[in-house]
């Protein structure tokens, strides 16, 4: 009985005091929620991680740091090697899983250790705490900076899980100078990512928090390996590690590398971030070892050229559309060089590159085959007169030589006929983007150069050459969406790729060199007008590579032009590409087939009349068709194309209509060159281009040729000698009589004046040697006539 009286006071006594715990608990917790309110944990936004761009790989290409100029990559547990966490949580806090956010026992024997020592032997922070440190950024070396740490370590226990508070710390640990987070310091300290870390390097980087300035490994080297062979003895005393691989890992020495942030495909990074400032990380479709070799390349190959030279260099999986290379510049820092300027995207004249599109849409439409004669002769299309980059024409031409040699005037013959303003309309349905100068509109300039494209554009649009006609979008990173076009049909691009892929290399034609272990190549060069932008792209099965050159501030660059400048750097590219090797060409799709063609008709051969097939070619046909010879255009009293007509039986000239009753005809029929083709035809192809004479009772019917000129100033035939003492030379005065039109004069097949009527023209006709001097008119009449020039001092001799 007397045992239960205490028992019976103590309840009694719980009951009264039972109020007092419950209001006084509530109490607390209502104060802890009060101040958690007030004064929130100072958890980081999104905004506060740096912007890291990667290649495909994972590798960093850029870093961009945060609003405080701090280097700070984001990651996650998964992205950091096992070995480094496994050295952290053992090192720095081995309850870190079980512990509430503070560990008593770690902070009682840090107590007793400074009380017995009078200094601080070890610390007793937990990473919790070390996180609360680092975010709240307070000095925590007091008893109040330490107990605020503490009630911030419980604050954000309760607010973030265990992943949560390491993946903090993983990001916000200092490394030194402006780096912080493990995956910032193994990139800047290793070259490698947090994820590839060894035993020692694990060691380093768990150890490095604890003194970054005094531990810098770029600077301390020593320091920083005792500290972690430090970590690697703790390791080994724990039996986390075992001995072998903790002295295999103490073998290897802490390299004394200064702190480098990447900077690679500097403006594509910049191009990305620009779009999407709120990602942390950017994934592109790069590849980074690609990258690295081609910019070193790209820096090399260019470091000779002028100051204010920049170039360019894309280069795009065609399966994918996906770039594996990015070089904007030739060196990103370069004022000089205006390195800043991203030369990929920027608008620029596009020379010739355009000129394989003209002629696969006009082979879509029906207009030619791959053998069409041209005539590359001087021409006025409404009063535009393209000439040749290097002023020489060369006569008639089939289709493929004209684009092989990049012939100015048939490709603006060939768009005159389809139409500038379809082709513009057909070029951006595929998405190359051309820009027009304001106000204007397309013309017959475009397909030379006198309009505004960009690198990622053109090189998209020759991927479609080995995409069956399909171009599209250049894809930066892999979550794009394949955008793409048809440009072409699978029959015009197949032909448009062959003909560019049988133009031999530069230095490589003939049976000179063994070219069967190199990738075919579709290619084509550029040279924009005076010079300012000099292109070569090229397209194998597999990849298609475009480079530019040229000066950011449109400025010319005198003598660098795309065969000279660009082309050798694509060459070498394509021939270092990974799996383009000896690619054997697809085969010809059903709608293409090889045909037998004859000029000047450029029809099929009719055996009936063989006599109107003067010269044959084999060509590729599309859809079967095979398009006629282009009529002319401006011809007075000529008319090209079979010519059908009637002649005597007996004496074999023409009957005209007129007379056709007092004599007995047969037919008989002839093929005419166009007009503008004759100055470089043989005697005989000229003999079989002329109608026979008219029978003598019979009147003109209008069917006969033009009348040719006749030269003045100079005799067919003549030798050229300057008068001793002359300084000015042969300078001498030339005209032509027979015709009142515009009258075009070439010196051995380059253009030299131009005269209307009799108008006289001076030139300077001082090369030694033998020459040919040509006057012709847009209507067909032309003369030609020979000269030799004799050098006066070998004269003199």
């Amino acid at each position: 009985m007397q045992g239960k009286a205490p028992r019976q006071r103590l309840r009694q006594r719980l009951r009264r005091c039972w109020p007092w715990l419950r209001w006084g608990t509530v109490a607390l917790l209502s104060t802890l929620l009060l101040l958690d309110i007030l004064f929130p944990p100072p958890l980081p936004r999104q905004a506060d991680t740096s912007t890291l761009v990667l290649a495909a790989d994972g590798t960093p290409l850029r870093a961009f740091a945060d609003a405080d100029g701090v280097w700070r990559y984001p990651t996650r547990i998964d992205q950091v090697s096992p070995l480094y966490l496994q050295a952290l949580l053992n090192y720095e806090d081995r309850w870190f899983w079980r512990h509430p956010g503070v560990n008593p026992i770690a902070l009682a024997r840090a107590a007793g250790q400074w009380l017995q020592h009078g200094r601080i032997v070890s610390g007793g922070s937990t990473l919790t705490m070390q996180v609360a440190r680092l975010l709240d950024d307070q000095d925590s070396r007091s008893v109040s900076g330490k107990l605020r740490q503490m009630l911030r370590a419980l604050q954000l226990e309760v607010h973030l899980s265990k992943a949560q508070i390491l993946t903090l710390y993983l990001q916000r640990a200092p490394f030194g100078g402006t780096i912080e987070g493990v995956e910032a310091a193994s990139w800047a300290y290793l070259g490698k990512p947090a994820s590839r870390l060894s035993h020692a390097e694990a060691a380093l980087l768990a150890v490095l928090p604890q003194a970054p300035s005094r531990l810098r490994p770029d600077r301390h080297p020593q320091a920083a390996q005792a500290a972690r062979d430090k970590v690697l003895q703790r390791m080994a005393d724990l039996q986390v590690w075992s001995r072998a691989e903790v002295d295999d890992a103490k073998v290897e020495t802490v390299v004394a590398r200064s702190l480098r942030t990447p900077l690679h495909a500097a403006l594509l990074a910049q191009r990305l971030r620009q779009q999407q400032p709120r990602r942390s990380r950017i994934q592109t479709t790069l590849d980074s070892q690609l990258q690295r070799t081609l910019e070193e390349r790209v820096a090399t190959y260019f470091s000779q050229l002028p100051e204010r030279t920049s170039a360019a260099l894309l280069v795009v999986d065609n399966r994918t559309l996906q770039a594996r290379a990015y070089v904007g510049s030739v060196a990103f820092a370069d004022k000089a060089r205006l390195g800043h300027v991203d030369m990929v995207r920027a608008s620029r004249s596009p020379g010739s590159t355009l000129k394989p599109f003209l002629y696969g849409l006009a082979m879509d439409d029906g207009l030619i085959h791959s053998q069409s004669l041209l005539v590359d002769a001087p021409q006025s299309f409404s009063g535009y007169r393209p000439g040749n980059f290097d002023t020489a024409f060369h006569g008639p031409v089939a289709v493929a030589d004209a684009l092989r040699q990049s012939l100015n005037v048939p490709a603006v013959d060939v768009l005159d006929r389809l139409g500038p303003e379809r082709f513009s309309a057909r070029l951006a349905n595929a998405g190359v983007r051309l820009r027009y100068p304001r106000g204007a509109r397309p013309n017959l300039s475009l397909v030379l150069g006198g309009v505004g494209a960009t690198l990622e554009d053109l090189v998209a649009a020759y991927a479609a050459l080995n995409r069956n006609g399909i171009a599209g979008r250049v894809r930066y990173q892999p979550t794009e969406p394949l955008q793409q076009r048809r440009l072409l049909s699978p029959g015009a691009s197949w032909i448009i790729r062959t003909i560019l892929e049988e133009h031999p290399r530069p230095g490589y034609g003939g049976d000179t060199f063994d070219t069967s272990r190199r990738p075919p190549v579709a290619w084509k060069t550029g040279t924009s007008y005076g010079y300012r932008d000099a292109w070569a792209i090229g397209s194998t099965a597999r990849y298609t590579v475009g480079v530019w050159v040229g000066r950011p501030d449109g400025t010319p660059l005198p003598g660098q032009y795309g065969a000279v400048t660009a082309l050798p750097l694509m060459f070498e590219v394509v021939d270092s590409l990974p799996g383009t090797r000896a690619n054997a060409g697809s085969a010809a799709p059903g709608s293409v087939s090889r045909q037998m063609i004859c000029w000047p008709l450029g029809t099929a051969p009719d055996p009936a009349t063989p006599g109107l097939c003067q010269r044959q070619h084999e060509a590729w046909i599309l859809d079967g068709a095979v398009p006629p010879t282009f009529a002319e255009r401006d011809a007075q009293r000529w008319q090209a194309g079979r010519i059908d007509y009637q002649v005597d039986a007996g004496s074999g000239r023409r009957v005209s209509a007129t007379c056709t009753r007092e004599h007995a005809t047969v037919a008989a029929s002839l093929a005419r060159w166009p007009a503008l083709a004759q100055p470089w035809l043989s005697r005989a192809e000229l003999a079989a281009s002329q109608l026979p004479a008219l029978a003598a009772d019979c009147s003109d019917d209008g069917r006969e040729a033009v009348a040719k000129l006749q030269v003045i100033g100079i005799k067919d035939g003549s030798t050229l000698l300057a008068a001793p003492g002359n300084r000015d030379g042969l300078r001498l005065r030339v005209h032509a009589v027979g015709s009142q039109q515009r009258l075009q004069w070439l010196l051995d097949g380059r253009w030299i004046a131009q005269t209307t009527g009799s108008q006289p023209f001076v030139h300077d006709f001082n090369q030694p040697g033998r020459h040919t001097l040509t006057a012709m008119s847009q209507a067909g009449a032309w003369t030609r006539i020979g000269y030799q020039v004799i050098d006066s001092d070998r004269a003199t001799r």
